[in-house]
């Protein structure tokens, strides 16, 4: 079965004040009011989403040399304690079993080193999601940057799309 989370669509609840609320009550399994209990449940289903994934993709467009906000609002909705992770107080644990993901990096610009927007200060993105990826219990993470989608003009921008679409193909197969 396919399951399709796009961030943009999902009604993902604000990580506000009941839902820190609720955060905490899970974790220690206390009772919750009627709003926590809501927040809770929609925090639980999300996980659950990832625990029954056998495998992972995502599409993760670079914003602001990092990834999009309501993806962070998705990773910090579902990423909770004895869901996606353990910490038993002196170390954390993955708790999914998920043997591989793929991610693809879509990216207006170009990283290069002798660039003015080097890899090395200015990808916030990709080592935040394959951490992620692995803290959960991601064993094997593949990914495809697909850069200069913006930058350089429209001709430049399809030319980039269409090699990174290749690319995949290569990819998934054995994915």
């Amino acid at each position: 079965m396919l399951d399709t989370l796009n961030v943009w669509e999902e009604k993902l609840p604000d990580f506000d004040q009941e839902a820190i609320g609720a955060k905490y009550k899970g974790v220690n399994k206390e009772p919750m009011d009627q709003v926590e209990t809501a927040v809770w449940d929609k925090i639980q289903e999300l996980a659950v989403r990832f625990q029954q994934a056998d495998r992972i993709v995502l599409g993760v467009p670079m914003w602001n040399f990092a990834y999009p906000y309501k993806l962070k609002q998705l990773i910090d909705l579902a990423c909770q304690r004895n869901m996606l992770f353990t910490y038993d107080g002196k170390a954390y644990g993955p708790l999914l079993k998920t043997p591989r993901a793929f991610v693809v990096y879509a990216r207006g610009g170009t990283y290069a080193e002798d660039s003015p927007t080097p890899a090395s200060r200015c990808d916030h993105q990709k080592g935040y999601i394959e951490f992620w990826l692995k803290f959960i219990g991601v064993m094997e993470v593949h990914t495809l940057a697909v850069a200069g989608t913006t930058w350089g003009g429209k001709e430049k921008g399809e030319e980039s799309i269409a090699r990174g679409q290749e690319e995949s193909k290569t990819v998934a197969p054995d994915f």
